[in-house]
């Protein structure tokens, strides 16, 4: 085999391969492409003695399948998503070893992309693949297609497991679907019956207005955008790490390496940047039953120095409009360059309900991976001291 060659099949010079794990202690490694046989991943570093509870896992699987309730526009490929453990649990709890897990595909039409394997789609991943890897598979993007974050979140729901252990609970919903937003903040809703809602939209009015975008947009072949709002609570102060690995940077990883994904801001985020510091300021409020220093309005949105203050925390993230519409658009062709073409497969008109799950799981395994980390350092094991008044 030639250098080159070899250099493309492992990724980079040093002999690394390419990154398909997320974490450090709790770490999480998917595997399997769109149309392939299944999908599944690999969760490491998952303490002992978790209880984790099948139906469970499933209830957050159902989340993000599309024919739920309310998901006008969702994408008409229906898989069971069906999650079958390999390893790592027994008796309903975890033993501390590696946990494996596989869904099968079952409702793929790879007969559907067979005219574009010789073509790539406008603001698709076709192209780069291509120049990344030297050979793709073009049924329904492959390993780029957002069906592998189904694998996402069944390895979530097992960090939620662990976090649940913890009191650590993680929301998410739809804030934001085109030009229509919610128009309270996320304290106002019941993060906890958003799964009830449709288009997993906590504001009745504004969730109608979502639902009629999304019938046009459907009608004319477009497709739209949105945002996700996430909320971490119960996390304690003092988790994530200052200067280069900070928490925010952390979850800004996780949540941009989501499909799609186009942004994201934490606390009163881009809208800061319009503020004076006398209104972005966090007044001190005073110390809570628990000990813990708290702020007026936690407007930094829990993270402090790139550590958590022990508040809410609370962030969004933006995703890009659907790059498959249902009308012809410009395809290059290899061969024959620019044509106008229908692209075939069963697509969504909007994927922010769908990322709604995949946010939270993404949440759930950073939060995770920090708290293992700082449960290291904690005085029992050897690592610093708790003050007062934290």
């Amino acid at each position: 085999m030639g250098r080159a060659f070899l250099l493309r099949l492992v990724g980079r010079e040093d002999g690394t391969t390419v990154m398909n794990t997320f974490g450090r202690s709790f770490r999480f490694t998917s595997f399997g492409e769109s149309h392939g046989a299944a999908i599944g991943g690999v969760v490491d570093g998952m303490p002992a003695g978790v209880p984790v509870d099948p139906a469970y896992v499933q209830r957050l699987m159902a989340r993000r399948r599309p024919g739920q309730p309310g998901m006008t526009g969702a994408s008409a490929r229906q898989e069971a998503d069906e999650v079958r453990f390999l390893s790592g649990i027994y008796e309903g709890r975890t033993l501390g070893t590696p946990v494996a897990f596989v869904m099968e595909n079952r409702d793929a039409r790879s007969a559907d992309y067979a005219a574009m394997a010789d073509s790539y789609r406008p603001s698709h991943a076709d192209d780069t693949y291509d120049a990344k890897y030297g050979w793709r598979d073009a049924r329904g993007g492959g390993r780029a297609s957002a069906r592998e974050t189904a694998a996402r979140v069944a390895a979530g729901a097992l960090a939620q497991c662990f976090l649940e252990t913890a009191g650590v609970k993680v929301y998410a919903y739809t804030e934001q679907i085109g030009a229509v937003r919610c128009g309270a903040p996320y304290a106002a809703y019941d993060l906890a019956r958003v799964y009830d809602a449709p288009l997993y939209c906590p504001a009745p009015d504004a969730a109608a207005a979502m639902e009629a975008e999304l019938k046009r947009c459907a009608a004319e072949g477009d497709t739209v955008g949105g945002c996700v709002r996430g909320v971490i609570r119960g996390l304690p102060k003092g988790c994530g790490e200052p200067v280069y690995d900070k928490l925010t940077a952390r979850l800004a990883a996780a949540m941009m390496g989501i499909n799609a994904a186009r942004g994201f801001e934490v606390g009163m985020g881009f809208e800061a940047a319009a503020m004076h510091g006398s209104e972005h300021n966090d007044a001190w409020a005073g110390v809570d039953a628990q000990g813990v220093l708290r702020t007026e309005c936690n407007l930094c949105g829990g993270v402090r120095g790139g550590i958590s203050t022990g508040e809410d925390i609370w962030f969004r993230v933006a995703f890009k409009p659907i790059a498959t519409l249902g009308r012809p658009v410009g395809l290059w062709h290899k061969q024959e360059g620019l044509r106008a073409q229908t692209v075939g497969g069963r697509h969504d008109v909007c994927c922010v309900p769908r990322a709604v799950p995949v946010v939270e799981a993404m949440a759930a395994l950073t939060v995770a991976d920090l708290l293992l980390a700082y449960r290291s350092r904690l005085p029992e094991t050897g690592g610093g001291t708790v003050p007062a008044h934290r």
